[in-house]
């Protein structure tokens, strides 16, 4: 039964997990090709020099989406929004699945990134009926979700693509856009936000809230040039688990498995942001992961295999913690521009993450993985050196 969010006096544990399931899921959908764009050029007709191209639309569709899709969450009814952009990424999805060619594939990539932005339309829609001192936990468990969607789409799209095929990929990722999306409908309460704006309006005052909330442009850059030292890492250990240690594409699924134990880091860290911790949270992760990187240099052998399953939880871990806390502390603003705060936040930490993978491809050919592993090191240090001045600021 559709319940308004007004009425809602809790937070029922089942729509928080559903949530969580929902984000993780959406995110997914733009990582399932990132390890099968050989099988899908040649099915498709792009060749070996353009393949990356069956990934990076994707991603342009889910950085357009951020800013345009999820700034509606501060004028449309949500449950409605979310539930339309659901259905139309699978039938994206769909698409994907039946393309014989490059340019049906490469428009259904785009469009299945756009409607995915969804997800954080959920992220600040849950953050709106949790209680202040349970927000920091809920919206852990929720970006809990995310990661793991994050860590679990590479090697889900392995294992299944080697059994059944890449196409059943995509078809197995619109069957659960449904089931997710089915399972919203029937629990997740409505939420109109407060009448006022057009669409232009909204879009145009992101600008103002940027400049006018110095804690949301901090968030902002630390957790950029975390994500952008995760997509450096996560884009460059397939090939080196491949190259130097050989590793199967499933021993590098189950790798990736491995390392999303560090999603476990996340209702910690929401436990933390409500008890206040932030500032040492953010140091903290801040810290280790740019440790995790020096530690990294020089990796060889058996035991350096385990090494670097240890240091992608570390890392995983500290890029968990510190969006979490900062979700929590740019959350703390009037209900009305939640969605416009979010979708600022994470367009710039999008695009740190754009980043990084182009700088892992280019470090790790240019100096092969000690110039990767210095260069996340050095990303560390960096965001450390921000959160330094900004507290010498404070």
């Amino acid at each position: 039964m559709e319940q308004s969010l007004k009425q809602a006096d809790t937070l029922p544990q089942t729509l928080i997990a559903v949530a969580a399931v929902a984000v993780g899921a959406l995110v997914a959908n733009i990582y399932y090709a990132q390890p099968l764009i050989v099988a899908i050029g040649g099915a498709v007709g792009v060749g070996p020099a353009l393949s990356g191209s069956l990934v990076s639309m994707v991603q342009i569709g889910y950085g357009v989406g951020l800013f345009l899709l999820v700034s509606l969450g501060d004028l449309v009814e949500n449950r409605r929004l979310v539930l339309m952009a659901i259905l139309a990424a699978a039938a994206a999805l769909a698409s994907l699945a039946f393309a014989r060619s490059a340019t049906p594939f490469l428009l259904a990539s785009l469009v299945v990134g756009f409607f995915s932005s969804c997800a954080q339309i959920l992220v600040p829609f849950v953050a709106h009926l949790a209680p202040l001192a349970r927000r920091g936990r809920v919206v852990g468990i929720v970006m809990g979700g995310l990661l793991t969607g994050i860590m679990l789409a590479r090697p889900a799209a392995l294992f299944i693509a080697g059994s059944f095929g890449w196409r059943a990929v995509f078809f197995s990722a619109a069957v659960l856009m449904l089931a997710v999306g089915l399972a919203l409908a029937r629990i997740m309460p409505s939420y109109q936000p407060r009448p006022g704006l057009h669409y232009g309006q909204v879009l145009a005052s992101m600008l103002g809230i940027l400049r006018e909330r110095p804690q949301v442009r901090w968030r902002a850059a630390y957790q950029g040039l975390m994500f952008c030292a995760f997509n450096l890492f996560w884009t460059v250990v397939p090939i080196l688990l491949a190259q130097k240690f050989g590793l199967s594409q499933h021993a590098i699924g189950l790798f990736a498995l491995a390392g999303s134990g560090g999603a476990l880091a996340a209702p910690v860290a929401g436990h933390i942001a409500d008890r206040g911790h932030i500032a040492i949270a953010t140091t903290g992760a801040i810290a280790v992961l740019g440790l995790a990187f020096f530690a990294a240099i020089g990796v060889h052998g058996p035991i350096g295999l385990v090494w670097l399953t240890l240091l992608a939880v570390f890392i995983d871990a500290a890029v968990q913690i510190n969006q979490v806390v900062g979700q929590h502390v740019i959350f703390n603003v009037p209900g009305e521009i939640r969605g416009r705060v979010n979708a600022i936040y994470m367009t710039l930490v999008f695009a740190g993450g754009a980043l990084g993978s182009v700088l892992g491809t280019l470090t790790y050919h240019a100096g092969g993985w000690t110039a990767t592993a210095a260069t996340g090191g050095a990303i560390g240090a960096l965001a450390l050196a921000l959160n330094v001045l900004e507290r010498s600021r404070r």
